[in-house]
């Protein structure tokens, strides 16, 4: 089923991009169908269950899908694709926030529709690529696939400065693959060494024995490699150029996917992997986790563009994450994979929200917004549901990952907790504003503005009865997380 999914992506890419070469309007359409085909899979998996235990040594009752094929055996690369909770909650979060960006650039794009469509479903192939690899080789392979499609979405179908944007974005994103690599191959000679076993298998890999300071500076490669992804502070500067530029499908996928690909390697390889080396810098990542809280709210407040500001407060939000992830314990961990999720339904809305005025006003700029409220209510609504989502409202899944970080870290480290607590507040002044300059005080805005449709509107619907969802009754992705939460500590506990 994996094999399938990842191979269904891939195939209606080329699909799509070939009947757009026909019939422009219908690659969308493919790519919908495709998409749909995808989420059906993913139930199937999701409904499936747990494999029974002993399938992989030492890995029982976790997986629920497993594919291990070879691929280069005289170099010990295999086709090895599995599942746990965390991973299948990523995959299903991805394949739903595909559809969000076909449907969000439906009438935004104007030329070489099946290119572009062919570029959504190959960056979407290579997340879940990623979430499911545990070939080290293999994930490296995958992560290259989600970053060059991506790079062509912003250089051809950006905006004004997109040459710019998808440069940088190729630059930092290929220098910091090159250093994962380098990491890989590196961990892989260094358990043939030990083992007279060459291997990239995330199972073998996992107890191999090296020096102290070796293992610190192999966990400093992944560690820079995934929190560049993510992005934390210094490392995110990127980000905002990337988001801004990007289409809206582009924005869409980045900030509701692709930054969630650093937290999954952080979770998935870091600790686990290196996990000495990682309490070693347990702090430093840390402090660099409670900046990013910070610094990018306090950035995201002094900015006039709509898509630069929701870009800044993406890195302030993803600071939690990596806060949590490092505060390595159950319920920061729980935190941290509930901020993930609904992050992603929250900053993937306002990604779409931004878009939508950028079609109907041509600007992005607050300054030249206001009163939108009066001329489209329902986009009004929407747009102040998500903002007081993404501040952290009561009752919304990111009130309930943000609270469960602080109170994971409370333990660990108080001053931090404090500081990471002050970028709610921070939240709060700028998405206030945000939603006072765009759609409250006087008009500013000529002619009438066109309201949500019921296309656009009803992706939004559903986006809102996640996040009500996940805040009110947030169990079940709890006990879907926990044996992967409870394995992880049992296996690398700081």
């Amino acid at each position: 089923m994996l094999l399938t999914l990842i191979l269904c992506l891939l195939c209606g890419g080329f699909i799509a991009w070939l009947v757009g070469l026909f019939k422009p309007d219908m690659a969308r359409w493919v790519s919908l169908v495709v998409l749909s085909l995808a989420g059906f899979l993913v139930a199937d998996i999701w409904l499936g269950g747990l494999l029974p235990n002993g399938v992989i040594e030492g890995q029982a009752g976790l997986w629920y899908n497993i594919v291990n094929l070879t691929w280069i055996p005289r170099f010990g690369i295999s086709l090895l694709l599995a599942v746990d909770g965390l991973s299948l909650m990523l995959i299903a979060l991805t394949v739903f926030l595909g559809i969000v960006a076909v449907v969000s650039s439906w009438s935004q794009v104007d030329y070489r529709h099946g290119f572009f469509q062919f570029n959504i479903l190959w960056t979407l192939a290579g997340v879940v690529g990623v979430f499911s690899a545990l070939d080290l080789f293999l994930f490296f392979v995958f992560w290259e696939v989600m970053l060059i499609p991506m790079y062509f979405l912003i250089a051809i179908w950006g905006h004004e400065d997109r040459a710019y944007a998808s440069m940088k974005f190729f630059l930092f994103t290929q220098v910091s693959g090159l250093l994962l690599l380098v990491s890989i191959l590196v961990l892989a000679f260094v358990h043939y060494d030990s083992s007279g076993v060459l291997s990239f298998s995330y199972f073998d890999l996992l107890n191999t024995s090296m020096s102290s300071d070796l293992a610190f500076w192999l966990m400093l490669g992944f560690f820079v490699a995934f929190v560049v992804k993510l992005p934390g502070v210094p490392l995110h500067t990127w980000l905002p150029d990337a988001h801004t530029q990007a289409p809206t499908a582009g924005s869409v996928i980045l900030a509701g996917i692709l930054l969630k690909t650093g937290a999954y390697g952080l979770i998935r390889f870091v600790v686990p992997l290196f996990p000495e080396a990682a309490m070693e810098f347990r702090w430093p990542a840390m402090l660099l986790g409670a900046i990013s809280v910070v610094y990018g709210g306090y950035l995201a407040y002094a900015q006039t563009d709509f898509k630069r500001l929701v870009a800044y407060s993406s890195i302030s939000h993803m600071g939690f994450v990596l806060l949590g992830v490092f505060a390595w314990n159950a319920i920061a961990l729980q935190g941290a994979v509930m901020q993930m999720v609904a992050h992603g339904f929250s900053t993937a809305a306002l990604f779409m929200l931004a878009g939508a005025l950028q079609e109907r006003l041509h600007t992005r700029d607050l300054d030249q917004m206001g009163g939108i409220w009066m001329q489209a209510p329902r986009m009004g609504a929407v747009a102040l549901f998500f903002i007081v989502a993404s501040l952290g409202m009561p009752g919304l899944g990111n009130f309930v990952g943000e609270f469960m970080v602080l109170i994971g870290i409370f333990s660990v480290d108080v001053p931090l907790t404090v500081a990471a607590a002050l970028g709610l507040v921070v939240a709060a002044v700028y998405g206030l504003s945000l939603m006072q300059r765009a759609f409250q005080g006087q008009r500013k805005v000529e002619g009438d503005v066109a309201d949500f449709g019921a296309r656009e509107l009803s992706v939004m619907l559903v986006m809102m009865l996640a996040l009500v969802y996940l805040g009110v009754y947030p169990q079940p992705l709890f006990d879907m997380a926990a044996p992967v939460v409870q394995h992880l500590l049992g296996g690398a506990a700081l």
